[in-house]
This record gives structure tokens, C-alpha cells and sequence, in this order.
């Protein structure tokens, strides 16, 4: 009796939840009981005509409404051209209507014998989809025989539908003669064509080449494009002679690029492309498009420790180096003055052409502060500004935004001797000095502070004149001349050579009685010098009648000036 609830009374009946889960075997044998096997024509061997050739196939006329499609792997490394004749065994069409040809004839099991031998060999074997089952496809390939759906090579139900009745070939992937259990496998066949086809084709590519091929995905190093079978790797420097952050930026799957082959590993089975080698390089147009000292403004596009990369233009990039950031400070991080993708402003400093590289000033475009320093800081120029950096020989002070003077350390104060600079100065302090000396070339100027302090020399300098007659006491005696003290602070060099007197170092019983009267072993009695002196200073002439005698070192003395220099802050005085 037929079930009232199966619209095919041919077919077997369907398992309910209720019943067990039948076996393969059990579904074959239902299936073949109620379907009589039909003999079945078989493949037809033709011949073709090349009409065109693809990546991995050649499409052949054979002579029906739709042409055949052939694999290149079917060759075995042969050449065709349009126009050639070919023979080809009809296998089926795929989803698109092509018929699936093949050069040779595939063999066609008929008995277990057969079965056996083939799945011994791994052999290709014809079989023909008969149905759709639970789990995959019904295959006749001589005897009924199972292909699970994961091994048709299809995405979907639908894809496998259209697999009815055509013509397949597959591999016996499992074979067992006393159960009649087969399983066949149609997916492995074309990963092995598909393995042979890459393999022709990388074996057919050169270094130079160029190709054409579609992006398959996209990283943050680079793209993988498929160039014909074959997988080639698209690094994100190799897109465009300018600066690439990231490859999305300018590719997106599915994108048709043509590229030059760079570099095949055949070690590794990796192949290099680049596309930017297919374009001008901007470099080949440089020295006829800029100039030195020619003003430019790019984009900075890198920071290293030694200088900023600067696009000037869509592959060409200069280098402006720490020493070329700024005319004020000595810069330490190129970071602190100029930001990644900050646009600025740069004058050329030099082109090399061959190694591709220029060389950019920064603080060049902001105008040399020293032009026309040495009309701006001349000798005798009062300045004022901060201490910009202090060094055991003296301080750095900013005159203007870039000229830099400097104190010596001897030159800071008169009053007292300094050890070090910073014992009086700090950074930052703003000070005031006089211009000493300026050297435009070197870039140096010379400053002082205590030029700008008055002292006792100054008011002494002022207050006298050549000619007058001073009293001082002898410090020291050398040769022809003596060092004479003329007040506090205030000395001057004395000639002695024409006094007719003797002159030297008191005798040891002068010197004896001397220290006898005065009640000291050690020092002369000075106690009335400063009386003495005083009373000189203010007459002009000595206190009393001088006698002549022996020079003698912290002997009082007249003297007459003979010369005054107030620039050098020198005294030259002559014995009276």
C-alpha cells in the first residue's frame, strides 16, 4: 500500500523521528528498488577549435550551442593558440553552461574489479549524479556510490541540484566490497587542478613581469592580490611613490590592479608586487623642478632622533636636520618644534639627484638674525637680555631671537674675582653687558658686565690728568719698573731706571731695626700710611722734604703721571 502522505509513491519512504535512523546501505537499497537503472551513453570524444584563452583554461567551439571549457593543467605544459585543433572528451557542464572537457579519456568503472584498482591508484573516475539524498548526492559510477555534500565542491543545496544528472569526475576516497559501500569525492579533483594550474602558473612568471590580478584582502602591511591562481603579497610601500598609512586607504577588495613582479621566492613560494614601479618616478624630475635655496612647503611626514622628514611633493621627501631647526636654542628633540602632518615652510640646502635625497632648512626660512648684526651690536653697544646657558669659562646671553653673546668669566665684575660663572649668574637671569668685540663670520661677540660698573680707577681716571704729581706705595720692584699702589684698588706702573738713587730690598739690619720699632717681627709699620697718603693726594707734593734714598718695596713715594689711558684703564707714572 502506497503512503497516503509521500506525493512520489516511487520513492522510499522518509524516517520519522520515531523510527531509528536507517544506514546508507539501507537508503541505497531502498532507492535502487524502486529506480531501474537506464544504460547511459558514454562520454563523447570530439574534436574542438580554440576560440580564446583565460588565466587557467582554454574555451574550444565544439560544435554546440555552448562552447567547452578546457584546463590549462590539462595540457601538460603545451601551448595553444587560437585557431588550434584539439581533442576532448565531453565530462559535463557546469553551473554556468560550459561544457567541462578534457583532453584525455577518463576511465569508466564497470565492475568491483575496477572499483578496486581505482581506488588503489587514487585514479579520476566518470560518474553521474542521479539524485540529491540525505547528507549529499547519489553518484553512479558502475554501482551507487555516496558523495557527502562537503566534498561536491558546491556552496549551497541549490549548487548541488544543479549537479543532477551531469556528468562528474571524482575519486573513490573509500571502498568497501562486502558492504557495497562507496564514497566518492568530487572537491578533491578540482584542488588538484587548481593545485597544478597555480603551479604551472607560478612556474611561468619572471621577475619584471607585469600582471594584472584582483585584490583578495587587505592588511595593515600590505594587500594579497591574486594574480591568475596565484596569491603575490602588494607591501603598503610598493603602492604609490608617496607616503601609504595604511592600504586601505587607496585599495579595497575586489579592486583590478596592474603590478610588476619585484621579487619570486622559490624557496618560499612567495611573490613580491609593486604597483608604484609601473608609474614616473618623481625623483626624475627634481633638479629641474627645484632649486637650492629655492623656498618650498611640505607636509612633515616622519620624526627621527636626528631631524624631521618633510613631503614636498607625492614622493619626493627632504630631510631637515636638528641643526637646521632653529637659529635660537640648540634643539634636542625634533618632536618639541614640528608635529607629524604639520605643513611647513623650508629653504632647499641641497639636492643629491643620484642618491635621491635633499636637504632642508627650517630656521633659513625664518631670516638669518645675523645680517646686519654689526651694525645693530657695534663695540660699545649696551645690551640686555636672559642668560641663556652658563659654562665654567663664562655665560651665553641672547642679544635677539638667534645671536647669542658671551661673557667671559673674567669679565663679569671687576670688584672681585670669580671662580665660576655661576657663583653670580643663573639661567634665565636678564643682565646687561657692553659689546667687546663681534666676529660676523664666526658669529661671536664678546660681552662684559663690568665695563658698565663704575670703580675707584674710573673716578681716579676722571679726577686726574697727565702731568700731575701722585704719591703712592711701591707693591714691587722688576728690572726697570715698579708696581706702585695709588689707592684702594687703584695701581699703576711706575719707571724707576732713571732715579739716581740705589733701589732694591732693604738690608737684613735695616729691616731688623725697622721691625724692632714698630714692635712687629713680621709686618712694616703702616699705620700712618693711610694718613700719608691722604695728606699727598690732597696737596699734590710731599708732606715734607724728601731725601734721597734706596727704593724700597712699601717705601711711599712721589710720582708724576705720565700717561693715562681711561679706554685701557691703564697709568704709566715716572719717579719725581
Amino acid at each position: 500500500m502506497s503512503n497516503p502522505t509521500n506525493p512520489n509513491p516511487d520513492a522510499p519512504e522518509l524516517t520519522t523521528p520515531d523510527e531509528p535512523t536507517e544506514s546508507f546501505q539501507d537508503i541505497f537499497s531502498a532507492y535502487e528498488k524502486s529506480h531501474a537503472r537506464k544504460p547511459e551513453a558514454g562520454s563523447q570524444s570530439r574534436e574542438g577549435t580554440v576560440i580564446a584563452l583565460t588565466a587557467d583554461a582554454v574555451i574550444l567551439d565544439i560544435g554546440f550551442k555552448s562552447e567547452g571549457l578546457l584546463l590549462l593543467a590539462e595540457l601538460a605544459g603545451a601551448t595553444v593558440k587560437p585557431g588550434d585543433k584539439l581533442q576532448v572528451t565531453v565530462k559535463g557542464r557546469d553551473p554556468e553552461g560550459y561544457y567541462e572537457l578534457t583532453r584525455g579519456k577518463v576511465q569508466r568503472v564497470t565492475d568491483w574489479a575496477s572499483l578496486q584498482k581505482a581506488f588503489d591508484e587514487k585514479a579520476t573516475i566518470v560518474g553521474k549524479v542521479t539524485g540529491v539524498i540525505k547528507g549529499g548526492l547519489s553518484v553512479d559510477v558502475g554501482v551507487r556510490a555516496f558523495m557527502p555534500a562537503s566534498r561536491t565542491g558546491t556552496r549551497d543545496t541549490s549548487e548541488m541540484a544543479k549537479l543532477v544528472e551531469q556528468e562528474i569526475r571524482c575519486r573513490i576516497i573509500k571502498l568497501d566490497v562486502e558492504d557495497e559501500d562507496v564514497v566518492v569525492d568530487r572537491r578533491v579533483i578540482s584542488e588538484d587542478e587548481e593545485a597544478t594550474a597555480k603551479q604551472r602558473r607560478y612556474s611561468e612568471l619572471k621577475e619584471g613581469d607585469t600582471v594584472h590580478g584582483e585584490v583578495r584582502s587587505l592588511t595593515d602591511y600590505g594587500a594579497f592580490v591574486d594574480i591568475g591562481g596565484t596569491d603575490a603579497l602588494l607591501h603598503v610601500g610598493e603602492i604609490s611613490w608617496r607616503r601609504v598609512n595604511k592600504p586601505s586607504d587607496v585599495l579595497s577588495v575586489g579592486q583590478q590592479v596592474v603590478a610588476r613582479i619585484l621579487k619570486i621566492d622559490s624557496d618560499k613560494r612567495r611573490i613580491s608586487i609593486g604597483m608604484k614601479q609601473l608609474q614616473p618616478h618623481p625623483w626624475d624630475l627634481v633638479s629641474e623642478k627645484y632649486k637650492v635655496g629655492e623656498r618650498v612647503r611640505g607636509v612633515v611626514t616622519r620624526i627621527a632622533d636626528f631631524g624631521a622628514f618633510v613631503e614636498i611633493e607625492p614622493g619626493v621627501e627632504g630631510l631637515i636636520h636638528i641643526s637646521e631647526m632653529s637659529w635660537a636654542k640648540k634643539v634636542r628633540n625634533p618632536g618639541d618644534l614640528v608635529k607629524v602632518g604639520e605643513s611647513v615652510e623650508a629653504v632647499i640646502l641641497g639636492i643629491q639627484q643620484g642618491e635621491r635625497r635633499m636637504s632642508l632648512g627650517l630656521k633659513q626660512a625664518l631670516g638669518d638674525p645675523w645680517v646686519g648684526a654689526s651694525e645693530k651690536f657695534a663695540p660699545g653697544t649696551v645690551i640686555e637680555g636672559p642668560v641663556t646657558s652658563i659654562t665654567k669659562f663664562g655665560a651665553f646671553v641672547q642679544l635677539v631671537e638667534g645671536v647669542e653673546g658671551m661673557i667671559h668669566v673674567s669679565e663679569i665684575s671687576a670688584e672681585k674675582r670669580i671662580n665660576h660663572p655661576q657663583d653670580i649668574l643663573r639661567q634665565g637671569q636678564v643682565v646687561k653687558a657692553q659689546v667687546l668685540a663681534l666676529d660676523t663670520e664666526k658669529r661671536i661677540i664678546r660681552l662684559s658686565m663690568k665695563q658698565l660698573v663704575p670703580t675707584g680707577l674710573d673716578e681716579y681716571l676722571a679726577e686726574h690728568k697727565e702731568g700731575d704729581t701722585v704719591t703712592g706705595r711701591i707693591l714691587d720692584i722688576s728690572g726697570t719698573r715698579a708696581r706702585v699702589e695709588l689707592g684702594q684698588g687703584i695701581q699703576a706702573t711706575a719707571l724707576i731706571s732713571s732715579h739716581p738713587q740705589k733701589y732694591g730690598a732693604p738690608k737684613k739690619e735695616e729691616a731688623a731695626s725697622q721691625e724692632h720699632a714698630n714692635g712687629s717681627p713680621n709686618k712694616p709699620d703702616l699705620s700712618s700710611l693711610g694718613s700719608m697718603l691722604q695728606a699727598r693726594w690732597k696737596s699734590g707734593a710731599p708732606a715734607g722734604t724728601a731725601k734721597p734714598e734706596e727704593l724700597r718695596v712699601g717705601q711711599v713715594h712721589t710720582f708724576r703721571i705720565a700717561k693715562l689711558d681711561a679706554e685701557a684703564k691703564r697709568i704709566d707714572l715716572e719717579l719725581q
